[in-house]
């Protein structure tokens, strides 16, 4: 089984307490040169889901740092995103998701970096601002009403003082 097949198969194992995670996750982390994104990267999410958000952080952070393919460079930027969140730094996330957000090509993940977007500006108190970019983001998928909703989620927006 290669290498991802093995983290995938730990991912996957809801018997696991978040410490035996976290060790699987390190063990097939270590298998891989030290500064490698991916192991990085998996390292982080095993801290982030047991939530140890201050660990998870930096390993984010080394892993977009070191060069993470476009399946998971969006997903490492969302999570970090999220986990700035969670450690009371709303405004962090906020700017790392506009980012993503607004960045050509556009993210395969943009609607999901708009929906944590909208948890950031929540948890920041742009309640207005939340709406507009959760209502914004859901248009594409609607099957009527588009107009109407595009303009009520920019009014929101405007309105935002």
């Amino acid at each position: 089984m290669d290498w991802q097949s093995r983290v995938d198969a730990v991912w996957a194992d809801v018997g696991l307490t978040d410490d035996e995670r976290i060790a699987a996750i390190d063990a097939l982390a270590s298998e891989l040169p030290a500064a490698d994104a991916r192991g990085l990267f998996e390292r982080a999410g095993a801290h982030d889901a047991a939530g140890a958000e201050a660990e998870a952080e930096p390993l984010y952070r080394a892993a977009l740092e070191a060069g993470l393919d476009e399946e998971r460079r969006p997903q490492a930027v969302i999570q970090l995103a999220s986990t700035l969140r969670n450690l009371g730094r709303s405004d962090e996330a906020v700017a790392l998701l506009r980012t993503e957000i607004d960045r050509e090509p556009a993210s395969p993940l943009r609607d999901e970096a708009a929906a944590f977007l909208s948890l950031a500006l929540a948890t920041g108190g742009d309640a207005l601002g939340a709406a507009s970019v959760a209502l914004l983001t859901l248009v594409p998928h609607l099957r009527r009403y588009r107009g109407a909703v595009t303009r009520y989620a920019e009014d929101l927006a405007a309105s935002r003082g």
